[in-house]
Formats: C-alpha cells, structure tokens, sequence
C-alpha cells in the first residue's frame, strides 16, 4: 500500500478505537530517574549565549585532545524532567487515555516533586528514592551518565514491604498490560522476575494478557546476567504474550550473548538478525528500534516501517520510551504489528519534536500531516 495512504487510514483506525484506551489498564514498573537534559558548550559567546558541540565524534575529540594536559567543559542544563525508562512509558500510555498504575523508586518516604504531573495523570507509588541522569544530548545521539545507587533498594522484599504483595499481586494478575522495565539499571531485576515466576505467575486465570520488557542498553552487565535476564523473559511467554523491545544497539549486544555472528549492518540484515533473535528467545514479539525506522517480529514475520525521523531533535532521552508505548497501545487497541509499529514511530516522533507525550488524537493527526509530506 502506498504509504501516504497506509498512514491516513492508520489515522482512522486509531481515532476510531479512541474510546477504547479509556478501558485499558496498566501496570508499569520498577524505575525512577531525575533527568536533567545537558548540552555540552562548544563556545561561549556572552554570558547568555554559547554554541553547542553538535555531536558526540566531536566531544570525544575534544576530550582525546586534553590526555595528559588536563580541560575544562562547559555543561548547560535545558530542562530537568521526569525520567527512567518506566516513568517516560508509564506517562506516555497515560497520555494516551490509559488507567495506569506505577510502581517504581520516584523518592522514599516522600515523592520527588519532578513526579508531580505525573502523578496527576496516574496512580503512583513510590518504594524507593530515584537516580540520577545527566542526559547529554548531541545531534548524532545521547550520553546518559546515571547515577544509580539508590536502585539498589528496588527489590521484591521492599516491594512487598513497602506496597504490599497482595496489591501488587493483585495489579499483576488484571493489568491489560504489564510492563517491567530498565533491566540494566536495576540490580534486583532479575531476582524480582524470579520470584513472580515462582510465587504469582502459577496462579493467574482467565484471558492472556501482554506483558512488555526492555534491558535498556545491557553492554556492561556480564554475559551471564544478561542469559539469566534473557531466560526468565522466555519463560513469562508460558503465562503472558511476551514483547522485548530493544534499540539497535542493544540487538547487537543480545546476538552476540546468544551467539549470533550475523550483525545488521542495513534494515535487510537487521530484520534477518531479528527474526533469529526471536526464534531464539521464543517470545511473542520482539520490536527493534533504530533511529530512523522500527520493527517487529512475530511468529517468523518482519512488520517494518519507516519513522519521522528528523536531523535536530529537541529531545532524544525518551525517545525509544515513547516509541514503546506507541506500539503496546497499538497491540492492546487489537492492531497488527504494522499499524502497531506506525503507531510506536509517529508517538516517538511527535515526542522528540515537542519533548511532550502526545495524546491519540495528536498521534493520528501526525499520520495524516506527515513531516516531509
């Protein structure tokens, strides 16, 4: 179909079924970050005006440049905002029309105000205090430099002690969509799978339901973390539709833990590297976001679609977060994965243009005036 239309009647679809997300539920965990959104100063024409370095390559030339002499570089907050991969879907699927429920580390005892909107648009529980992000944003891409202690305490002892097993229990087993994600910044992660594996899973009924994954960006978690995470994945497939999503990097970073030799290198070998990923993993979906395009993988069969992508975003951090919720309300609406991962790439790229979280409506009107059109 050509795409111009595929889009308008996309467009139509999700207006349509504008209703339904008001019905849907979900439950979304375990992070919490505050973000502060950093450019790096290039050169500094006054007191309130300064260039920007506009990309990475050129940072880490100025950085090789200072071994052994020692340099000074200038960093300018834009914005301090909400952050973690958890807070950015879980706002986004509430901007949506959604019921969500949030459990993460977003300050303890008390919340950190940077939560505040969201916590007016969702039902929020805080167990823990948040990290720490200084988001270093380039034209070519992001430097994310966390500090993440505090997550230390987002354990399933701490879950229960401080929201309650039986409430959280509860949300796990009715959620249209439960989501746990941020595997790599959360030591406990996989011990906290485990033990719903073990302890809650057994016991669901009634209809399957969707449950979403990301390991935000593994490359310095061990080979064998990384198996274990990716095991105990697999194994909620036996109680849950499973959907990983995973940006190009991180493809990469999981095929060579599993052994797969065949690196993308274009969107033709990215899509045969996926669907062996996802043979592997024996999930329902697998979702590989680069920056320009998206795909999903589902029983053997590739969906891609191109994105919005624009050369100068005003916002990058979030950008795969927004994309993820666009697809899971894709799939809980009950479209195919292409329409799913049209609606992932238009809600992601409406979000790095405004650095808002769009609603349906803002998302369908995106469709029908295609940046570029």
């Amino acid at each position: 179909m050509n795409p111009e239309k595929f889009r308008e009647q996309c467009a139509q679809r999700l207006l349509s079924a504008n209703h339904q997300a008001a019905e849907m539920s979900a439950f979304v965990g375990l992070d919490g970050f505050v973000d502060e959104i950093i450019h790096v100063v290039d050169r500094r024409d006054n007191a309130e005006c300064f260039q920007r370095l506009p990309t990475i390559q050129r940072l880490a030339e100025r950085i090789a440049g200072a071994a052994g002499r020692s340099t000074n570089i200038e960093l300018v907050n834009q914005r301090t905002k909400l952050g973690g991969n958890g807070p950015i879907m879980a706002n986004a699927l509430a901007s949506f029309g959604l019921k969500v429920c949030y459990l993460g580390a977003l300050g303890y005892p008390n919340r950190h105000p940077v939560f505040q909107s969201f916590a007016e648009r969702a039902e929020v529980h805080t167990i823990g205090e948040a990290g720490h992000t200084d988001a270093l944003e380039f034209e070519d891409g992001k430097l994310m430099f966390g500090k993440l202690e505090q997550l230390r305490d987002v354990t399933w002892p701490n879950i229960q002690a401080r929201f309650g097993k039986d409430q959280f229990a509860a949300r796990f087993a009715s959620a249209n969509l439960v989501s746990f994600v941020n595997w790599t910044m959360i030591p406990h992660m996989s011990d906290i799978w485990e033990a719903l594996l073990i302890e809650l899973c057994p016991g669901l009924q009634g209809p399957r339901r969707r449950i979403f994954f990301d390991l935000a960006d593994p490359e310095k978690r061990s080979p064998a973390d990384i198996l274990r995470a990716l095991g105990l994945i697999s194994r909620f497939q036996d109680y849950f539709d499973v959907i990983l999503g995973v940006n190009e990097k991180e493809a990469n970073e999981i095929a060579d833990v599993l052994g797969i030799k065949s690196h993308a290198a274009s969107p033709e070998t990215l899509a045969v590297m996926s669907r062996e990923l996802a043979r592997r993993l024996r999930i329902e979906t697998l979702l590989v976001h680069p920056v320009s395009y998206a795909l999903a993988v589902s029983k053997d069969e590739v969906s891609m679609v191109e994105g919005p992508h624009v050369a100068k975003p005003l916002i990058t951090t979030g950008a795969g977060d927004h994309f993820n919720s666009g697809f899971c309300l894709g799939k809980l609406l009950g479209f195919d994965n292409a329409i799913s991962v049209l609606t992932g790439v238009t809600t992601s790229g409406f979000y790095v243009r405004s650095g808002l979280s769009p609603s349906i409506a803002q998302v369908a009107d995106m469709m029908c005036n295609w940046p570029g059109d």
